[in-house]
């Protein structure tokens, strides 16, 4: 970084009014790299400048290359937003979120001849043909089909009409009731035409609109005594009813509704959008961006790229994440579409429930990225917003301290990655001149030693150890003690990493993550408390493991002193030679003769003792 071109950036900074407005940051060669908003244009601006090493990756990016910045003061933060939302139209900066699917477009073809069929279609190649969309994802357009043909049970084979009339038997289909059976000639082309007309309106409206259309219908068609009629038209809700009850999520109480949710990894935000219409799961759009702002100033950018001046915007949007300033953002949209908008976080039932489905899409997006499952990425991204942390913590290290019996106190480090185990990144500590326990006491000296390891590497380098880098996140297992002797170690060497306590319950099970002076409970949201519980079952397992170990290997070094003959510089030669008890058992007295240091009587000797029970 150009420390003369940061000093005059900040220096002009320091003239900046402590006014709302628009700050518009520009590369070497004038260009407009990126347009922000602020409410204090002096304070949001100089943050840019200050601190730079601690950006994270992609704001360090973003002013590495601004060259100098202008500014627009404005009466009111809605001015300034409705004039960010203007720039960033036209001039199209390199660093705003510009939006791009990362899908290709599919259709719905509706045949124009006679018994023609619903398909799902990749291109609009038919010229003769009738298509709806375009649709984003594959996966609906083809539901949606499926749906249509199985609730007006139009026929999904290969024969075609009129032509293989009775030229043979009925399939399947037509016996169990998902076809009406066009293959026996029984159904006039009239009649086929009104399913099928019914069938597009069906895609078109949703499963409300369908239903209240075709009562009204079969009451029309009961009045005037015509119950053949009417009982099609009976069997057609009935069949609408089964396949919309069989989709996994109908949102009958929103006519018009997107939801939408986003997960983070360390340089890419990944963002889903579910646009249910009168009631359906009508499509999902995929996004994935670099953002400079926050989770919630980076949804707020979002929706206002993708809603101003929309041809078809809902009436209704969920978010995961609450907006800075959702009044000013509602009112923009409502004043430049002349709709009203509603935009909400839902907390409970099933709204809550929705956002989470969007959640979950938005993971799988990483999870092709990270290798890890939807699931995974979505509890890490999860814990990240549950615990106010800048970034998903994907690099975690828990750290715990096991004493056996008063004797033996060691401690141990495990390693989450991604919200996976990463066991060859694991540690043991054995707690140095502390002879009676004091978790406190043992949790400061095992934090310190790995942080002085991690500064070790910082000023001589080294191999990689695992030490060389620092975490997200730090999970110790105890309360709000054990989390202030951990912010006091990190304090001491003035290091920055983010750090939580673990809490158990009576019955040890893990119950809430503790920070400064407050407990976070996680038991609500089940994806967090999966990882949390992993975590501490794991770092708690690990250390007394390691614990039991080294109580038993001590037990018998106190044993092997009462041998005569053998001393503790003979202990440390047997275990730096045989590494275990067991191998040590194993060895014959002349193996035992052939350690350095050791002689024939001392061999038989101990052979004697280790072969004892016997």
């Amino acid at each position: 970084m150009d420390e003369h071109r940061l000093g005059q950036l900040r220096k002009k900074t320091s003239l900046l009014p402590q006014e709302p407005g628009v700050y518009i940051m520009k590369d070497k060669d004038g260009k407009i790299i990126y347009v922000g908003k602020a409410k204090n244009l002096k304070n949001r601006v100089s943050s840019y400048f200050r601190s730079v090493e601690k950006h994270l990756p992609k704001v360090y990016r973003m002013v590495e290359n601004v060259a100098d910045f202008d500014y627009i003061v404005t009466d009111s933060e809605f001015e300034a937003l409705v004039l960010e939302c203007s720039l960033i139209k036209l001039h199209t900066p390199k660093y705003n979120i510009l939006l791009k699917d990362d899908k290709g477009y599919h259709y719905i073809r509706i045949e124009q001849k006679p018994y023609g069929r619903i398909t799902a279609e990749k291109q609009k190649n038919d010229k003769d043909a009738l298509y709806l969309g375009p649709y984003v994802s594959s996966m609906v357009t083809k539901e949606t089909v499926d749906e249509a043909t199985k609730a007006f049970l139009l026929p999904t084979c290969s024969r075609r009409f009129p032509q293989d009339f009775r030229k043979g038997r009925p399939c399947l289909n037509y016996h169990i009731k998902q076809c009406m059976g066009v293959c026996t000639g029984k159904i006039s082309e009239e009649a086929y035409r009104e399913a099928l007309g019914e069938a597009v309106e069906f895609i078109r409206t949703g499963g409300i609109q369908s239903v209240e259309e075709l009562t009204r219908k079969m009451e029309q068609a009961a009045e005037e005594l015509d119950f053949e009629r009417a009982a099609r038209y009976r069997d057609r809700i009935a069949a609408i009813h089964k396949v919309t009850q069989q989709q996994k999520v109908i949102a009958y109480n929103h006519k018009s509704l997107d939801v939408i949710a986003a997960v983070q990894s360390p340089d890419t935000v990944y963002l889903s959008v579910l646009v249910f219409r009168e009631g359906r799961l009508r499509d999902k759009r995929d996004y994935s961006f670099d953002s400079l702002d926050s989770p919630e100033q980076m949804m707020e950018e979002f929706i206002l790229s993708r809603y101003l001046g929309a041809e078809d915007p809902p009436s209704e949007i969920f978010l995961d994440t609450p907006l800075p300033d959702t009044e000013l953002v509602s009112r923009l949209i409502w004043e430049k579409n002349g709709r009203k908008l509603t935009i909400t976080v839902p907390q409970r039932g099933q709204s809550l429930q929705l956002v989470e489905m969007a959640r979950n899409n938005a993971a799988q997006s990483l999870s092709l990225k990270t290798r890890r499952t939807g699931r995974e990425v979505a509890a890490v991204d999860e814990l990240g917003r549950l615990l106010g942390l800048e970034k998903p913590p994907v690099y975690i290290e828990a750290f715990d301290i096991s004493n056996y019996g008063g004797q033996t106190i060691v401690g141990g480090m495990v390693v989450f990655e991604n919200g996976r185990p990463e066991k060859k990144a694991y540690k043991k500590f054995t707690i140095r001149e502390q002879h009676q326990p004091d978790d406190y006491a043992a949790m400061d000296q095992m934090l310190s030693r790995r942080i002085l390891r991690y500064l070790e590497h910082q000023e001589k380098g080294g191999a990689e150890d695992g030490f060389q880098r620092l975490p997200d996140l730090w999970l110790i297992d105890g309360g709000a003690g054990h989390v202030a002797v951990a912010r006091e170690v990190l304090r001491r060497y003035d290091v920055t990493i983010p750090v939580f306590g673990m809490v158990k319950d009576n019955r040890h099970r893990t119950r809430a993550v503790a920070g400064e002076g407050r407990e976070i409970a996680i038991a609500a949201n089940r994806s967090v408390f999966a990882l949390v519980t992993a975590i501490q079952d794991e770092v708690h397992r690990y250390s007394i493991s390691f614990s039991r170990q080294s109580h038993k290997k001590n037990s018998l070094t106190a044993r092997l002193l009462e041998v005569d003959g053998i001393g503790e510089a003979r202990v440390t030669a047997l275990y730096r030679h045989f590494k275990t008890n067991k191998a040590m058992k194993a060895a014959t007295k002349e193996e035992l003769a052939a350690v350095k240091g050791m002689n024939r009587d001392a061999a038989e000797k101990l052979y004697a003792f280790l072969h004892e029970s016997d």
